[in-house]
């Protein structure tokens, strides 16, 4: 279990959604994860309150990072062949980088919105705990090849679209976890297949894991998206259409992974959207 007595992750906040923007505030990466796990183990033994009607300031759109890496647009983001170990170095980076902004985008949505059921907010930091560990297995392995997070340059997308969505709830988890997460449920598995080519058996290892674990997390986007669709009246389909137009959300390319999408909660008709799209 990580402790929740380390000054510099927690301070004496026993709150969960304060304690959780503070994390998202913190700029040491180490003292993140560690307290990303804190917090979980925390709430898991009853160690924190929770109050769904507390309103914080909307003061807060970026969240704490270390000056490395460099955020550059994604264009400018170079792809290197899997031949070379600085290669495969640039792709567990890109996804390291990911899965920091993933644990930024739970611990966000959060300390965010208030008034959600207790286990919404349960739910989400369990998705922090989760997206804290697969930073954790990558870095471990960025570092193992010679490298560490912050030696190649990043993108900022997953962020951008955050910052967009900041004061709609619906729009947030229609747009972050069912558009941008699902993309890496169609994304890996090809991933998987180039290291596993290159020889990287342990990089493709944690990515079976990490698949795995966000078939959970895009389930989790999906059960809320249906519940506040539920709660104001509104259709899923039509109201994923309207906020993707809205939002201004990419345009969905296959191929896609049909079998994780099923998995994580889509529905058939969503899938036969996708399908029948030029």
């Amino acid at each position: 279990m990580h402790s929740l007595t380390i000054p510099a992750i927690l301070s004496p906040v026993r709150e969960l959604r304060s304690a959780a923007r503070e994390l998202l505030l913190e700029s040491d990466v180490a003292a993140k994860v560690d307290g990303t796990h804190a917090l979980s183990d925390g709430w898991l033994q009853n160690q924190l309150s929770l109050d769904i009607q507390m309103v914080f300031a909307a003061d807060v759109l970026k969240p704490g990072r270390p000056e490395k890496p460099l955020l550059v647009p994604p264009r400018e983001v170079k792809h290197r062949s899997m031949v070379t170990v600085e290669g495969r170095a640039a792709l567990i980076h890109a996804l390291a980088h990911i899965e920091f902004n993933a644990i930024n985008l739970a611990l966000d949505v959060i300390w965010r919105f208030e008034g959600m059921p207790e286990h919404y907010y349960a739910d989400w930091l369990h998705v922090a705990a989760e997206e804290a560990l697969h930073f954790s297995l990558l870095e471990k392995h960025l570092q193992s090849l010679g490298f560490a997070y912050g030696d190649f340059h990043a993108h900022n997308s997953l962020w951008d679209m955050a910052e967009r969505t900041a004061a709609d709830l619906l729009a947030r988890i229609a747009l972050v976890p069912r558009t941008l997460e699902a993309r890496g449920l169609d994304a890996t598995p090809a991933v998987r297949a180039k290291l596993a080519q290159a020889g990287d058996h342990a990089a493709a290892a944690i990515l079976d894991v990490i698949l795995r674990d966000e078939v959970g997390h895009v389930a989790t986007g999906n059960r809320w998206f249906g519940w506040l669709c539920n709660v104001r009246g509104l259709e899923p389909v039509a109201a994923y259409a309207d906020l993707a137009l809205r939002f201004h959300a990419p345009v969905l390319r296959g191929p896609f992974n049909l079998e994780a999408r099923r998995a994580a909660g889509f529905s058939e008709q969503e899938l036969a959207l996708l399908s029948n799209q030029p």
